[in-house]
């Protein structure tokens, strides 16, 4: 799947005449892919990382842990290309958040967001411009991703 995504970006990265993006990974599954894209585009422009565990608006309800790793990203923003990198989008509020903390340092000359799987049940009109799997394998799985090796796996909840 990291080389289909990769294709993709170049693809669109070209096809839009962008050149040197900054590309940053939401924590923690999207900076292990943003990673692995960086070496693969052969970016020059350090990798970023968010946490928008502050900017969340779903925490508290759900019972998520709010993760305490700081954002890594340049001081500014502004009329920056920016490859927002995350594993799933599923209701758009993890990249709501995202963009959300993104334009506090700077408004940036656009926004691309590419993800591995797009799942169904969109709460936000947000959508990724490159995506290997626009599918939804239903409420009955998710969507799993590790590390070390970086994989994915689909597994049937208990």
């Amino acid at each position: 799947f990291l080389d289909q995504l990769a294709e993709q970006l170049k693809v669109y990265l070209q096809d839009h005449q962008i050149n040197n993006p900054l590309l940053v990974g939401i924590e923690r599954s999207g900076v292990w892919l943003a990673a692995v894209l960086h070496e693969r585009l052969q970016l020059t422009e350090s990798l970023g990382s968010l946490n928008i565990s502050f900017y969340r608006d779903d925490y508290h309800r759900t019972g998520l842990a709010v993760q305490t790793e700081p954002s890594r990203l340049p001081l500014s923003l502004e009329d920056r290309h920016i490859i927002l990198v995350d594993d799933i989008i599923h209701t758009g509020r993890t990249i709501r958040a995202a963009m959300n903390e993104l334009f506090d340092y700077g408004r940036p000359a656009s926004i691309i967001l590419a993800t591995i799987v797009a799942r169904q049940g969109r709460e936000l009109p947000i959508e990724p411009q490159v995506c290997v799997l626009r599918e939804d394998p239903g409420k009955d799985y998710i969507y799993h991703i590790s590390q070390n090796p970086l994989r994915m796996e689909l597994i049937r909840k208990t």
